[in-house]
C-alpha cells in the first residue's frame, strides 16, 4: 500500500489540531479570506508542526504545490520558509510563495529568522518586493524593513523607500502607517519630518499618528506634539 502523500499528511495533522471556536473568531479578523477555507489551527500548533515537518523528505513537494486550498496550509507554508537556514533557498521560496498570499495574517507571520545574518544582501530584494504590483508582496517588503532595519541597520533612505509606495490597498497603507509609527518610536528625529512636512497621504498620516499615540514606546511629550500634527480632515 502506497505511503500517504505529504499533502494528505499535512491536512490530517491540521484537521487534528482544529479549534472551531478559534476558527470562527479568526475568520472575522481576515475578511479577505473565505471562512470555508479556514481550518482553525492556532499559531503555536502551526509552529510546532512546521518544526516537525521541516526535515520531511517530501516537504519540498508541499512547498511547490501552489496554490494551497486552505488558509492554514498557507500559514504553515510561511512558517516553513521562516525556519529555513539557507539564505538563497529562502529567497527562492519567497519569490515562489509571495504571489499567492491573499491576506495580512499569512503575510505577517512570514518572518525568516536567517535574514538577521544577511541584511546587506537582503536590501535589493526588499526594494524589489516593495515595487511589486501584488499588495501582499509590497506589505511583506515593508514589514521586513520594519522588523530588521529600524535599529542598528537603519538608514534614513529607508523612510523614503516606504514613503514612495503609493497604493489604494488598505493593507498596504496600514503597513506603511505601522512602519512610520514604529520609526517614530525608534528613529524619531529622522521620521518626524515626514509628518511635519505632510509627505504621507492623509489617511496614512492620520493612522500613523493614531498608532504612535497608542504606542507605549513613545514618550508623552512626543505624543503631545504629534497630536498637533493631525489634519483637521484626515478621515
Amino acid at each position: 500500500m502506497p505511503s500517504p502523500s505529504i499533502e494528505s499528511i499535512i491536512l490530517t495533522r491540521l484537521f487534528a489540531a482544529q479549534d472551531t471556536k478559534y476558527r470562527d473568531f479568526h475568520s472575522k479578523l481576515i475578511p479577505t479570506v473565505d471562512p470555508n477555507v479556514i481550518i482553525g489551527v492556532r499559531t503555536p500548533q502551526l509552529r510546532k508542526l512546521a518544526r516537525e515537518l521541516g526535515a520531511h523528505p517530501e516537504i519540498d513537494t508541499f512547498l511547490h504545490q501552489l496554490p494551497h486550498r486552505y488558509f492554514d496550509e498557507n500559514s504553515l507554508h510561511a512558517l516553513l520558509i521562516a525556519d529555513m537556514k539557507d539564505y538563497p533557498q529562502i529567497i527562492a521560496a519567497l519569490d515562489e510563495f509571495l504571489p499567492y498570499i491573499d491576506n495580512w495574517a499569512t503575510c505577517d507571520i512570514l518572518s525568516p529568522k536567517r535574514f538577521k545574518k544577511h541584511l546587506p544582501e537582503l536590501e535589493p530584494h526588499i526594494r524589489r518586493w516593495m515595487t511589486d504590483s501584488h499588495p501582499y508582496t509590497i506589505r511583506f517588503g515593508i514589514g521586513m524593513l520594519l522588523q530588521f532595519y529600524l535599529d542598528a541597520a537603519f538608514r534614513p533612505e529607508f523612510l523614503d523607500w516606504v514613503c514612495q509606495v503609493h497604493s489604494d490597498e488598505y493593507y498596504v497603507n496600514m503597513m506603511i502607517a505601522w512602519y512610520f509609527a514604529t520609526a517614530l518610536a525608534k528613529q524619531y528625529p529622522a521620521a518626524l519630518p515626514y509628518l511635519e512636512e505632510n509627505r504621507l497621504p492623509p489617511w496614512v498620516h492620520h493612522k500613523t499618528i493614531q498608532k504612535a499615540i497608542e504606542s507605549y514606546r513613545i514618550p508623552a511629550a512626543h505624543k503631545t506634539y504629534l497630536k498637533t500634527l493631525k489634519h483637521k480632515k484626515s478621515d
